[in-house]
């Protein structure tokens, strides 16, 4: 990090964290400037992106102060624990009736966690896919076949490296959003009735998924802070014949809390000790505030049982229905041949 976002950062967690409460008086930039041995300038420019970012406030001849709306987390520990038995779902009733609900324009969908769409490029989003049909030949449209248009691959195996995974090229496999890649994945390693660790509360595709494929979810609970409760995890495994697990450990739905580094890692290495694939939905990875950004589970997976999915839906292109799957060797044949026979191959053009 530079020195400016090292004091953002800094600040932003202190005032997540209740360090500073909402409507305290920040130090001011000289002080600041001696705390951390930070030029004006530097301490200027932290106290504008804090400013940007909604945390911090300005008032005139006064100072900065935290802002009234500053985000505060939830208290740890709030989420019910649930009873260690496997249920059955049926949740696909309720989730058309919503879905059909949101289609009124003046209907706010806040369960859907979608930027606003003036912040997608939609011009240049036009412009590149008229561009990519007039350049379309026959060739390209058996060049996408599963596992997907190569340059496309070779891009989303370039983002990987910027978030500090390997990636092969070919263990990437281009679907129709992430949640086809989600259930191909899950159907890959599991039979109708077997059990499937889930958080709880969960996000609703989720269940979705479990119902189609006939398979029982065994609940995990969701820590607000802290992420799904890995002790509980660990007791489940003990106990059931669990044969995936299903976690969105950034910015879960709907809790919104990011597991921790440390903590993803352990979760890897407990369900890498009992054989049993993570399949991570990771939708909303990049939309974070502040300068850090939350590397995936996926990242700590030395044995290939993380198998990662993730689209361009939330961050560049919703509606094209772009996702993918980052597969281990051990799965990727498998999920490969469930894409033919489910759907055979994600829009040509859009791949382009």
């Amino acid at each position: 990090m530079k020195r400016y976002e090292k004091l953002v950062h800094d600040i932003a967690t202190a005032i997540r964290s209740g360090v500073f409460a909402p409507g305290e008086k920040l130090p001011s930039v000289r002080q600041a400037c001696l705390n951390h041995k930070l030029s004006p300038a530097t301490v200027f420019r932290a106290y504008y992106e804090l400013e940007n970012l909604g945390l911090i406030r300005a008032q005139p001849k006064s100072g900065y102060y935290v802002s009234n709306h500053a985000i505060k987390q939830l208290a740890s520990k709030t989420t019910p624990v649930p009873e260690q038995a496997s249920t059955v779902v049926s949740i696909s009733d309720m989730v058309f009736s919503i879905l059909s609900s949101i289609k009124d324009p003046e209907t706010v969908p806040l369960g859907s966690a979608f930027p606003w769409p003036d912040l997608f490029p939609l011009a240049r989003l036009s412009r590149s896919l008229a561009h990519a049909t007039r350049d379309m030949g026959p060739a390209a449209i058996v060049e996408s076949l599963p596992p997907g248009n190569h340059d496309l691959r070779r891009q989303i195996a370039r983002r990987y490296l910027m978030q500090g995974v390997e990636a092969d090229v070919d263990n990437i496999l281009i679907t129709n959003g992430a949640f086809e890649a989600l259930n191909l994945c899950l159907e890959a390693v599991t039979q109708p009735g077997d059990l499937v660790a889930i958080e709880s509360p969960t996000f609703h595709g989720c269940l979705q998924a479990l119902e189609r494929l006939q398979l029982k979810a065994v609940e995990i609970p969701v820590d607000p802070v802290l992420g799904m409760d890995l002790d509980y995890l660990e007791s489940v495994l003990e106990k059931c014949p669990v044969r995936a697990c299903w976690s969105m450990t950034n910015f879960q739905n709907p809790m919104g809390v990011s597991m921790p580094a440390e903590r993803k890692q352990v979760l890897v290495e407990l369900l890498t000790r009992y054989r049993i694939p993570l399949i991570e939905d990771d939708v909303y990875g990049e939309l974070y505030f502040g300068m850090q950004e939350h590397r995936p589970a996926k990242a700590y997976d030395s044995e290939g049982y993380v198998m990662h999915c993730s689209s361009f839906s939330k961050t560049l292109a919703p509606g094209y229905r772009i996702g993918w799957a980052l597969l281990p060797k051990r799965f990727e044949r498998k999920v490969e041949r469930l894409k033919v026979i489910t759907s055979l191959s994600t829009s040509t053009i859009a791949q382009g």
